[in-house]
């Protein structure tokens, strides 16, 4: 009887879960993976803008071919400038200004919709056009983001998507 206990304790023990490691060596990765950045992009230095690219690279193999946050707190993409013509609005703050809370310390469960109209705690955004293509495996009822201001797009706002490491430029649309 006691090898029988013996044996079974053996296999359990066998069984357990082991976790996955994880990209890069086991360590944390470099881009997502429930990283969020601390502050939101710094602003282009005027004359230090760059077009910007109908599709973008990844500034690293591995990372996501959108613009996305690494895990040291470097904002990658958002280098366009205030004059990006992508950003313009005829009618910035056309819907008012997002009272939600905005920074590392207001995380957002997305409730539903899409990128022409997503929502969550009774609050509507949209993303940009030019944007909609980054948003590419959002998933729009679960995903977790962050809203940051946009430094340098009047009447923008950034979404960042905590899962992916990825954002977004996205406009206030109001509430329910």
């Amino acid at each position: 009887m006691k090898i029988l206990i013996g044996l079974c304790a053996v296999s359990l023990t066998l069984a357990l879960p082991v976790p996955a490691q994880e990209k890069h060596g086991g360590g944390k990765p470099e881009v997502g993976g429930g990283y969020i950045p601390k502050r939101g992009p710094a602003p282009v230095k005027a004359g230090h803008a760059a077009p910007q690219a109908e599709h973008p690279v990844a500034d690293k193999p591995g990372h996501p071919e959108a613009p996305h946050v690494h895990t040291n707190g470097q904002w990658v993409g958002h280098n366009t400038g205030k004059d990006d013509p992508h950003y313009h609005l005829d009618r910035p703050w056309e819907h008012g200004h997002f009272t939600g809370g905005i920074g590392k310390g207001h995380p957002w469960r997305l409730a539903g919709g899409g990128p022409g109209r997503f929502w969550f705690g009774g609050f509507y955004f949209s993303v940009a056009p030019f944007d909609v293509g980054f948003c590419t495996g959002w998933l729009w009822d679960t995903d977790q983001i962050v809203i940051y201001d946009d430094p340098d797009h009047v009447g923008w706002y950034l979404a960042y998507n905590v899962r992916l490491g990825t954002y977004a430029h996205v406009e206030y649309l109001g509430t329910s």
